[in-house]
């Protein structure tokens, strides 16, 4: 019957309408006649490639890739649509994260085509290379390292987590009120972010919940930048000409950010402060154009936000799933709150960052939760010149090599077999301090000379968030919800996580 109907296709179909029939039936031979298979090694189709197996598996696409990774032994070719550039190796084996991130660093720049798919990031630092790259590296790290900014960086997340999170969340709770808790903290790291980046505290994180365009539009690009990951080049490059679907909004969301931060400029210019933008704007010992300014402060927001944000959200549901890891990190709080006053051991309890800096157990969950959900789930790098890949495989150039995060944190050969549980001890030694892993292994800040630079000011604000929620409050999760990681850019829960907040009179009630 199926081939009577072919014969009647190649008759009277037009070319396209033929061509759409062989590929149907060259699908269904392939699922009527062969034998099923558990292997999760996606079908090589005509024209199309491995295409349709990202498409079925877009919904849980870090889950399929860590089945696939782990079933390859760590390392896949894909190969996509014909003539689209879709053809890239997919690795997370730590020996070629080392290899392409530090020992051949050179032969890896960010590369036009990484420009290009950030575009709205500009030339700022993580988008440039060579000396350019160097160049912005240098002064971010003076800046970031200066002691007035770590001062700031302390400053501004006592004030607000005191003034502006803990109020929310006691409001929340007495309202006993249902709130996407994810949704919380990346308005909380929004306004923070803001505040260190351009002096300014956007009032993102309040009872009314209110729209924030720079936010907003912050949101449109990282969709966007998703999309220009998960088509064919030509495709959303053809978006962008017609001025359609998320380019679009892309393009929308650009001109908001870049008013807000045209104004911010203005605003900053022969004022005082400690922001990261008044450093630039009054630089005494060197000037920069706008379009500088305008680059280097949409990379910190961006790198800055979202990913501090996520990281919170995820801490936290691996805490709620994991009770004794909760109760480990009270005693530890106990600890330190015995130093405080009497008076200060009632609701709210709020420590600096310098007190909890220091914290062992506090460090090592968080580190736990980014391992097992890295904000920035994948990487993809380019070589310059031909390169043979530690694992064997070849990397001509212009071949893409992507590095999922997300799976290595869940192999076993890297990091044993109860790599899926989360258990904070594998970070402290048999002595109790804190065990170092490598960056090759646990990338969520990077690896080799393009660690992120940011990696203490996230800890810090992540350790006086995490501190002060855990003493203050527990979380009752909205039954039937379900959380589950979003296909982005960066690593969010796809519909947030739902809860009702429960405020705890003092910080020993579990």
């Amino acid at each position: 019957m199926a081939s009577s109907l072919l014969l009647v296709l190649l008759h009277h179909s037009p070319p396209l309408e033929l061509l759409l029939a062989c590929c149907f039936f060259l699908f269904l031979f392939k699922y009527l006649h062969l034998k099923p298979n558990k292997s999760k090694r996606p079908t090589n189709w005509p024209i199309v490639g491995m295409f349709p197996t990202v498409l079925a598996n877009l919904d849980n696409i870090h889950g399929y890739l860590t089945d696939l990774l782990r079933e390859c032994g760590c390392t896949f070719y894909f190969r996509g649509p014909w003539f689209c550039g879709m053809n890239f190796l997919v690795t997370c084996d730590p020996a070629n994260v080392i290899h392409v991130f530090n020992s051949n660093f050179a032969n890896y720049p960010k590369g036009g085509e990484f420009s290009e798919i950030f575009d709205i990031l500009g030339d700022g630092i993580f988008n440039a290379d060579d000396e350019s790259w160097r160049s912005q590296r240098r002064k971010a790290q003076i800046l970031t390292g200066h002691s007035q900014f770590r001062s700031f960086v302390v400053t501004c997340s006592r004030e607000k987590v005191e003034g502006g999170l803990i109020p929310l969340l006691g409001r929340l709770a007495e309202r006993d009120a249902v709130v996407d808790l994810q949704d919380v903290f990346l308005r909380l790291t929004f306004d923070m972010t803001c505040s260190l980046v351009f002096g300014v505290d956007p009032g993102c994180l309040s009872i009314e919940f209110p729209t924030v365009p720079f936010a907003r539009a912050m949101d449109h690009a990282m969709e966007a930048l998703y999309v220009r990951h998960i088509v064919p080049t030509p495709c959303w490059k053809l978006m962008r000409w017609l001025n359609i679907g998320k380019e679009k909004k892309l393009a929308a969301a650009r001109e908001v950010m870049d008013e807000f931060v045209a104004q911010s400029i203005a605003r900053s210019r022969g004022h005082g402060g400690r922001s990261l933008l008044t450093s630039y704007v009054n630089n005494e010992e060197q000037e920069y154009d706008d379009k500088y300014i305008r680059d280097t402060t949409v990379n910190f927001m961006l790198a800055g936000r979202d990913t501090t944000g996520a990281g919170l959200a995820w801490f936290f549901w691996l805490l709620s799933k994991n009770p004794k890891a909760e109760s480990k990190i009270l005693e530890e709080l106990g600890e330190l709150l015995k130093k405080k006053e009497a008076h200060e051991q009632f609701f709210p309890v709020v420590f600096d960052t310098e007190e909890v800096a220091k914290l062992v157990y506090l460090h090592a969950a968080l580190c736990e939760a980014l391992r097992l959900y890295p904000p920035v789930p994948f990487e993809h790098k380019c070589p310059v010149r031909e390169d043979v890949l530690p694992s064997g495989e070849r990397a001509p150039p212009g071949r893409r090599i992507m590095f999922s995060t997300y799976s290595m944190g869940r192999m076993e050969g890297v990091w044993g077999e109860d790599c899926a549980e989360f258990r904070p001890e594998r970070w402290i030694s048999e002595r109790g301090g804190l065990r170092h892993e490598p960056a090759y292994k646990f990338m969520s800040f990077n690896c080799g000379p393009r660690t992120c630079i940011g990696k203490d000011v996230a800890f810090s604000q992540m350790k006086a968030v995490a501190a002060a929620i855990v003493c203050n409050f527990r979380f009752e999760a909205v039954e039937g919800h379900v959380v589950k990681p979003k296909p982005s850019v960066i690593l969010q829960m796809k519909d947030g996580w739902k809860v009702r907040i429960k405020k705890k009179n003092h910080y020993l009630q579990a």
